[in-house]
């Protein structure tokens, strides 16, 4: 779905066919050189592709696109193409194995001196079932990338099984040489199974997608004009609609209750486990569940602009993306499967020409490690070889070493509250030994109310209509400490010092206090003072104070047990900062900060060394945000500040910064070790394929666990 966001457009799409590291670089490509995008990322482990354009570029040429790699895209919905392929997998899966069981059994026979009679045409007929029928799916995906001149996981095992199941071939006509019939099946049966495998340990590590996805209302009831009601799709549900919602139903979209009164759970949006009760003129978000009454609401947000939408596409953005360690693991893969090509022809070769000189070698190994083949004949050693460097070496765990755990990462992010829209900020926040937290709707909950005032009915009156025009949560305070006056006009927001505007042809300024006036009580308490000007004369002050968020001290006390320097920078006064830092345990405080002396504090904290993390909800931080390492924007802020941030912390506080790095140390740390145990599987596994010292079988299974025990490392992160 396209949105425009700053002037690009984002659009998604599901792509099918996929199978390795290789098929999603190739789709990438293509996609990268359709005039107007600017940027392009598949990820094969969701099956998505995330495109950045400059302007808005039709559908149909993306998907044209994709098909010139040799792919399809799907607009089927993700639950149903995942219910398709299970139905298919489990369908070649079984006839795979229930033929390559008994060609096991009866190779094992052979093997042991019981010859069976008719047991090449056997292993012919058999092994073509399992390759070409139940393991038509990679041939496919072979013959597409070899017709777009690459190579791909499916191109070394449909090699490596074809080679073998074709030495069942020359046997039946005279042909003295080692037939691996059997084998080619039961290369292709493990792969069919290590695919199966994978694509369910995928599909369980992205269902906090799929649990999003799932809180989305089906149909809505709209309630018409003449006061009867029309069930309709959740796609018609159109802004300013009439919807009639009843108990025990899910809110169909973003809006605001217009009739009634009722209870809701939130708790799969907002983590609170206790019903939150609504009444006339209150928001209600789209997925949440209502409770006890009948209520009806006009919808403000629908479609992609709804909340739930929105944290959907910000997480699947994600999860689309990449770390910059993930680039060596493509460069590598770009050319590991023409090396392997290379390396089992060599071993090939090397065999036909040298088998009767290095027998001796393999009747040594043979003592040692009972696997080691005991054919001599110069040609069936040869295949041999070949067979098993082909299959030993598919990199199918270098392909998802980085994804899978980039999926598992964001979505124990989002249980826990938070999401990661820019997957670099993964690999970076593990580096962050600064956490810059700004103090009001930060430290503080960024609900505040006025405490104590000197200032008449109608100032305070005047006040109100003035800060209305406002988003910080200190005007908003002020504007429900009276009914506003009216009209309001010329309004000007000055960042970081307050608003201007004009209120019944008069001039008033509501902010920072420029008289000096004596304020230490109210500042010694924690509470902000704001000064009310009409014109240039000071009309009196409003104290406003805000109560410290529920984990402010747990997560200053978790950020500081993990080595972070904790740091306070706030454009409110030096005492009333103080007095919050001191409540939470902070000691290093910048106080009265203008929007861009936070954007120099940063620059100058970066130049300490290390990184650093700027968290902040307000239009005055957005510049810190941007200009940080990492930027972390609470949920509850300005849209400007969230756009500028790389994580969204949409429940909770402080504490979520600690576990967004910790996320971030122990992603980064399972993708080295998942890209480490994927290269040195490779580096000891293809040299003992090419010395035939492994069997084919051996080679698929220690293929098939090497994806596997990749995908499972990754789900350690949760």
């Amino acid at each position: 779905m396209d949105k425009k966001d700053d002037q690009q457009f984002k659009t998604s799409l599901t792509i099918t066919g996929m199978t390795c590291a290789t098929c999603s670089r190739m789709v990438e490509r293509s996609l990268s050189k359709v005039d107007g995008v600017v940027f392009a990322a598949v990820n094969l482990a969701t099956e998505t592709a995330f495109v950045v354009s400059e302007r808005e570029i039709p559908k149909e040429v993306l998907e044209e696109a994709v098909r010139k790699a040799g792919y399809d895209v799907s607009d089927k919905r993700p639950e149903d193409l995942e219910k398709t392929r299970y139905r298919q997998m489990k369908q070649n899966l079984l006839v795979s194995w229930a033929i390559t069981g008994p060609l096991m059994a009866l190779m094992i026979l052979h093997m042991a001196g019981r010859h069976i009679p008719w047991y090449n045409p056997l292993e012919v007929v058999g092994g073509a079932v399992v390759i070409f029928w139940a393991g038509k799916g990679s041939i496919k995906g072979a013959w597409i990338a070899l017709s777009h001149f690459h190579a791909n996981m499916d191109v070394l095992v449909v090699a490596g099984s074809l080679a073998a199941w074709t030495t069942a071939i020359p046997p039946i006509f005279g042909y003295p040489i080692a037939s691996f019939g059997a084998v080619g099946a039961m290369i292709m049966a493990l792969h069919i199974t290590g695919r199966y495998i994978e694509s369910h340990l995928r599909d369980k590590a992205s269902k906090e997608i799929r649990a999003l996805v799932s809180l989305q209302a089906r149909e809505a009831r709209v309630l018409q004009e003449d006061g009867s009601e029309l069930v309709i799709p959740i796609e018609a549900v159109k802004e300013g609609m009439t919807l009639l919602v009843r108990p025990g139903e899910r809110i169909p979209a973003d809006g605001e209750l217009s009739v009634g009164a009722t209870s809701v759970d939130e708790s799969m949006i907002t983590g609170e486990s206790l019903p939150v009760e609504k009444k006339e003129g209150d928001g209600v978000t789209g997925g949440s569940l209502n409770l006890t009454g009948a209520v009806r609401m006009s919808t403000t947000k629908v479609g992609e602009d709804s909340f739930l939408s929105q944290m959907v596409s910000l997480i699947q953005e994600a999860q689309g993306s990449k770390v910059p360690i993930q680039a060596f693991a493509d460069r590598v893969t770009n050319y590991f499967v023409p090396a392997v090509a290379a390396f089992a022809l060599t071993a090939g070769l090397f065999w036909y020409f040298s088998a009767e000189r290095f027998a001796p070698f393999l009747d040594r190994a043979a003592e040692i490690l009972p696997w080691v083949t005991s054919i001599r004949d110069p040609l069936s050693l040869a295949i041999f070889a070949f067979v098993t460097t082909i299959v030993i070496a598919c990199p199918c765990a270098l392909g998802l070493a980085t994804p899978m755990a980039l999926i598992t990462s964001t979505g124990a992010a989002s249980k826990k509250g938070m999401i990661i829209r820019n997957a670099e900020a993964i690999q970076t926040a593990r580096d962050v030994t600064v956490v810059v937290l700004d103090k009001t709707g930060t430290i503080t909950e960024g609900n505040p109310s006025v405490v104590e005032t000197d200032l008449s009915p109608r100032d305070l009156a005047a006040a109100a209509a003035i800060e209305t025009n406002s988003n910080h949560p200190l005007a908003r305070a002020i504007s429900a400490a009276a009914e506003p006056l009216g009209p309001v006009t010329g309004i000007e927001e000055i960042s970081g010092e307050g608003v201007r505007g004009t209120v019944e042809g008069e001039e008033w300024f509501v902010g920072r206090p420029r008289s000096g006036g004596n304020y230490d009580g109210h500042l010694s308490l924690g509470r902000t003072v704001v000064e009310v000007y009409r014109g240039e004369a000071l009309a009196g002050y409003i104290a406003v104070e805000d109560p410290l968020r529920d984990d402010a001290v747990k997560g200053v006390k978790a950020l500081t047990e993990m080595g972070i320097t904790v740091v306070m920078a706030t454009g409110d006064n030096e005492k009333t900062a103080r007095a919050v830092a001191e409540r939470v345990g902070i000691t290093e405080i910048y106080a009265g900060v203008h929007p861009e002396e936070k954007l120099d504090l940063i620059r100058k904290l970066q130049a300490r060394g290390g990184k650093v993390l700027m968290t902040g909800d307000g239009m005055n931080d957005a510049a810190a945000l941007k200009g940080a390492d990492v930027g972390a924007a609470i949920g509850s802020g300005t849209d400007l500040a969230i756009d500028s941030a790389d994580i969204i912390i949409v429940r909770g506080g402080i504490f979520r910064i600690a576990d967004a790095l910790s996320i971030s140390r122990k992603t980064f740390s399972v993708i080295r070790q998942n890209l480490f145990w994927a290269f040195a599987y490779n580096v000891i596994a293809i040299p003992l394929a090419m010395a035939a010292l492994l069997h084919p079988l051996i080679a698929e299974g220690a293929m098939a666990f090497s994806s596997i025990s990749v995908i499972l490392n990754s789900m350690r992160i949760k």
